[in-house]
């Protein structure tokens, strides 16, 4: 027995200050039942995406949905937190409430109410999620600009490769009405350093770091049991998570070991290679992990990332397109919610409704979500059931 999506709901991304945390959750699991054709009386168990580390009062948020109707009174209701990947930790903790014949029937949500605090706050927050004891003092921007430095290092100055990472995923927002930055700029804006465009943690620019978000996205996931009810049937060919040592001490960050591990196991319990998939969600929190990322897929040799975007490969009209949803970097990272908002954008593709972002005759995906600097690492590979 395995799970299936089979409904979904996004809220748009962005500064939503008129919202708090409990109106995004209410919101998106609304809209994801309405989708799915069920009643909140169908749902066995839910399941809560939610980093927060201080972000808002809401510390205990796991029952804050059972307010959408009196029917979720009693119903299970849990919280999930691994950093940036809360939200996969959330889809995965349904699909196996599901495999183990407990629920039919899950309410998937991911959220985060992340404005309230200015940048310091949130840069501060964030940095709970580095190993305390050697790097406290380090903000994620700066862990990134340590791995950009190193790449640097190793294989020449990379400044014009991240730019036209920026560069891609912020054309491909433009397309997406859900994204919070729907704006590109030409290609000397990302790669020249300026006031609009300061460094952040040198080598990285502004525009190399994504964005600070509110949003939530929402699935509804079910048993193969009753998922032929439902008009979107969409498949877990393979799911791997893996987490690796919390030290960056302990790792090699050139290899990006975490990531590397989690897309080897997963296409290998698909069957698959990277060059078999017609589109990726990957976790582009910097532009640099995004770089680090086709090399860990197997995409490219180390050092030879920069290759995919000058062929062409990874953009929306290429072989492979990468983030096609303008990705972290442009939709934003409302960091409870990016990794349910990564499925449901591929379910998006795969049912052929993704609108001005759809891949045309997509029917083989792939999501990775990372937590950490490489740490917690989920990587689905999702298809139309059979």
């Amino acid at each position: 027995m395995d799970a299936q999506i089979v409904g979904w709901g996004h809220t748009p991304f962005g500064r939503l200050k008129e919202k708090t945390l409990e109106d995004l959750i209410l919101e998106v699991a609304n809209e994801a039942i309405e989708h799915a054709g069920i009643t909140p009386a169908d749902i066995d168990s839910i399941w809560l995406g939610n980093f927060n580390s201080g972000m808002v009062p809401d510390s205990f948020a796991s029952s804050l949905v059972l307010g959408l109707d009196d029917s979720l009174r009693f119903k299970p209701a849990t919280r999930l937190e691994n950093a940036c990947a809360s939200g996969s930790a959330a889809v995965y903790a349904a699909r196996d409430s599901i495999r183990s014949g407990a629920s039919k029937i899950t309410l998937v949500i991911g959220a985060e109410k992340m404005t309230e605090l200015d940048t310091a706050g949130v840069t501060k927050a964030l940095a709970g999620a580095s190993y305390q004891k050697e790097e406290a003092h380090l903000s994620f921007p700066a862990v990134f600009g340590q791995f950009a430095g190193a790449y640097f290092d190793a294989y020449g100055d990379h400044s014009k490769t991240l730019a036209k990472i920026a560069e891609k995923n912020h054309i491909n927002a433009v397309n997406n009405p859900l994204a919070h930055m729907r704006k590109a700029f030409d290609f000397d804006f990302y790669n020249e350093v300026s006031n609009k465009n300061p460094q952040i943690a040198p080598p990285l620019r502004l525009t190399d770091c994504s964005l600070i978000s509110d949003g939530a996205a929402a699935l509804i996931m079910v048993s193969d049991e009753v998922a032929d009810d439902f008009e979107h049937q969409i498949a877990f060919k393979s799911a791997v998570h893996v987490n690796d040592f919390l030290p960056m001490s302990k790792r090699k960050p050139l290899e990006f070991e975490g990531p590397r591990e989690a897309f080897a196991r997963a296409f290998s319990s698909a069957g698959i290679t990277a060059n078999d998939l017609d589109f990726a969600e990957v976790h582009d929190c910097f532009t640099i992990a995004e770089l680090l990322i086709y090399e860990a897929m197997g995409l490219a040799k180390q050092g030879q990332g920069a290759s995919l975007l000058e062929d062409g490969t990874v953009m929306a009209d290429g072989r492979l397109p990468i983030n096609l949803s303008g990705g972290l970097k442009a939709k934003g990272h409302p960091v409870g919610a990016t990794g349910v908002s990564m499925h449901v954008m591929a379910a998006k593709q795969l049912t052929g409704t993704a609108g001005d972002i759809q891949k045309a005759g997509a029917e083989l995906g792939c999501v990775f979500n990372m937590g950490g600097s490489g740490v917690a690492n989920y990587c689905s590979i999702l298809e139309l059931a059979k």
